[in-house]
């Protein structure tokens, strides 16, 4: 399973993948992060729920560090991918904290 999506907000474009992120799909990851960066504003690719990253996914990733697209990870797996990934003087990666979960009911304290 691979899912794109892509939110155009007033200040930058957030490219987010679900799934595997795998030779299969890393082209189609590229081509739609070179045509937000065209627009001008700077670009987020945010691994949100990714289970999965092979070797043509990690080289994707570091193509993309290099063009000046922002890394962002959500969970622990994209979080250590990401970092492995970073080099050196480059910008470090933003990991994203999941939401807290709430306390329902008469809960022990």
């Amino acid at each position: 399973m691979f899912r794109l999506s892509k939110a155009e907000e007033r200040s930058r474009t957030v490219v987010s993948i679900d799934g595997q992120l795998s030779e299969d799909c890393a082209q189609v990851v590229e081509t739609c992060c070179d045509q937000a960066m065209a627009r001008g504003k700077p670009v987020r690719l945010l691994l949100r729920d990714v289970t999965a990253v092979d070797q043509a996914g990690r080289a994707l990733l570091r193509r993309l560090a290099a063009k000046g697209i922002g890394l962002l990870a959500k969970g622990v797996y994209t979080s250590y991918v990401v970092r492995a990934l970073s080099t050196a003087g480059a910008e470090p990666p933003q990991v994203i904290a999941p939401s807290p979960v709430k306390a329902h009911g008469n809960l022990p304290t």
